[in-house]
């Protein structure tokens, strides 16, 4: 009887489990799963900075999210053996108490996802897939897994490390001219030079240094100019002709007291000689500068004057009335103003090698900073500028260029002491903090390496293009753009294809780096991504010809997957 009792137990147990699996709304949305969308963006999936993100947009069907159903959506990147999951979707029917975005059962319903995960090696040759289940009265249920995209675009991992540093520039000078003015004094409406004014103290001091420049090699006689003037209060036409004849009158009296000292001149040009007429300006400066009595009162009522021949009448009066306007000032405003320019040459660049191999102490930190400029060795240089950071010890430029000889040898920690020697003796000097940043940016430490270029403005071009690196490592294309304007390399080209311009072959082909591998690479890159498949083969052939490990890369690259089974393509990367 007991037995009989089980049975029916059993039987009915079966069946009512039968009838709960045929009535499990989970088996009718397996069925119809073919009717949901899913779309996510970008596909290919792309690396920014050190992360994928991605959007997840779809929708259900009408009656097909059951009220009482609740759901997970999980976006999975998977690569080689490994993969990663990005957060997960949760999703309800109109009645169930679990958490997420509720699909209304009879309209159907859509929904958005966005997730972030940070990007690891390999991720480059991948899917990423959705894993849905619902879950029912305790009992779940797997839809078969979708692939929803292609990944990863890690195009941006080909920036290169082409950080600037910067050197501490010498202002060494092939030549400096040096001024030396005299004038030479008139009388009232003559235009004759008189011995005692080429007797005054500034003509003598001029006439003791001509035997020098005369026996020194280094010293050239580079011209000679006058500028003569009249007084203002003489007639307007009168004070014209006056004027030009003291410039031609001082200029041969010059020429002749160098003549005299056997200074041998150029038959021509050397001279200019001009006339400026009446100098109504120097008298208003002299009348300042005076102490006569009511002069503010005197040049403002002058001003007042725009006719120059009725100001001219005005001051004859002034200076009969005023003895010092016609002792002072009037007579000191007859004059031509002579300048001798002397060239004096610096060392040449042979005597700059003698001594340095000679005597370089004897040079001053210009000279030596400007020698190593003539080397191409960078032993030699390296030699030079520490003898620049010894023997002008309190120069910066010593410490920050050996620096920077130890920064082109990838030397970062003495190259780092050595900035930061130059930074204590020229405290936030712009091309130090450059050289710091370029230090932390190798170092990988990219936002203190960006307050350090944000401290280097003014230091030069160099700079912003440091920053353009940064930008392109973090995904930030627009401001690399912008920080690479006007520039032409490869990492520009880089930065403006990244930020969706594929016109870069201008500025590959205009740089130092256009006969790279990874320049070719990149205008494939370009050819791709523009569908012009002549420009994407052409270049790819050249890329993997100057480095034949570009055709495993390009096998895996999603810039390529249009092409994986063109034959052209195949026939360059096999």
């Amino acid at each position: 009887m007991m037995k009989n009792q089980n049975i029916k137990l059993m039987a009915v147990a079966a069946i009512t489990a039968t009838a709960f699996i045929a009535c499990n709304p989970l088996n009718k949305m397996v069925k119809r799963q073919g009717e949901v969308n899913f779309e996510m963006t970008p596909n290919p999936v792309e690396m920014h900075g050190d992360s994928i993100s991605i959007d997840l947009t779809g929708s259900f069907p009408e009656k097909y999210f059951n009220k009482k159903v609740s759901g997970t959506v999980t976006p999975v990147i998977v690569y080689g053996e490994n993969s990663e999951n990005f957060e997960v979707l949760k999703l309800k029917g109109e009645v169930s108490e679990a958490e997420g975005t509720t699909i209304n059962y009879e309209k159907g319903g859509s929904f958005s996802h966005s997730s972030v995960i940070p990007y690891k090696e390999g991720m480059e040759t991948a899917i990423v897939e959705l894993r849905v289940a619902g879950e029912y009265k305790g009992k779940t249920k797997d839809l078969d897994p979708r692939k929803v995209a292609d990944g990863t675009m890690i195009t941006s991992k080909l920036v290169m490390s082409s950080d600037k540093g910067i050197v501490g520039a010498d202002k060494f000078q092939k030549f400096t001219l040096e001024d030396n003015n005299v004038e030479v004094h008139y009388l009232v409406s003559s235009s004759s030079v008189r011995g005692s004014e080429m007797s005054d103290a500034d003509i003598k001091e001029l006439k003791a240094k001509l035997k020098g420049w005369n026996e020194d090699v280094k010293m050239e006689f580079n011209n000679l100019s006058i500028s003569a003037y009249a007084s203002p209060e003489g007639e307007l036409s009168k004070n014209e002709n006056l004027a030009n004849e003291r410039a031609e009158s001082a200029g041969k009296a010059i020429e002749s007291l160098l003549k005299r000292a056997r200074v041998e001149l150029p038959e021509t040009g050397f001279t200019t000689a001009s006339g400026k007429g009446e100098d109504w300006n120097g008298f208003k400066s002299m009348m300042q500068a005076s102490e006569i009595k009511d002069k503010d009162l005197i040049i403002r009522v002058l001003e007042t004057y725009q006719d120059g021949a009725k100001r001219e009448e005005e001051i004859k009066n002034l200076a009969a009335t005023y003895t010092q306007v016609q002792k002072k000032v009037l007579p000191e405003l007859r004059r031509a103003q002579c300048n001798l320019v002397m060239k004096h040459n610096n060392l040449t660049d042979d005597e700059i090698k003698a001594l340095v191999d000679t005597k370089i102490d004897s040079l001053d930190v210009e000279q030596m900073l400007y020698a190593a400029t003539l080397y191409s060795d960078v032993a030699k240089k390296e030699s030079i500028y520490k003898s620049a950071e010894s023997i002008h010890a309190a120069d910066w430029r010593g410490a920050n260029n050996v620096g920077f000889i130890y920064l082109s040898q990838n030397k970062l920690t003495e190259a780092k002491a050595q900035f930061d020697k130059a930074n204590g003796l020229s405290a936030n000097n712009p091309i130090v903090q450059n050289n710091l940043g370029v230090i932390e940016r190798l170092n990988g430490n990219l936002d203190a390496a960006m307050e350090f270029y944000n401290n280097a403005s003014g230091a030069g071009a160099e700079v912003a293009q440091n920053k353009g690196i940064i930008n392109i490592i973090k995904g930030d294309y627009q401001d690399a753009v912008s920080n690479y304007s006007g520039a032409k390399s490869f990492n520009a080209a880089l930065a403006k294809l990244m930020n969706g311009d594929n016109a870069v072959g201008a500025v590959i082909d205009g740089s130092d780096d256009k006969d790279e591998a990874l320049s070719y690479y990149l205008k494939a890159v370009a050819g791709a991504r523009s569908g012009d498949k002549d420009m994407l083969i052409n270049n790819l052939k050249s890329a993997t010809s100057k480095d034949a490990a570009l055709k495993a890369k390009a096998k895996g690259d999603v810039e390529f997957i249009k092409s994986r089974e063109d034959a052209a393509f195949q026939a360059v990367v096999n």
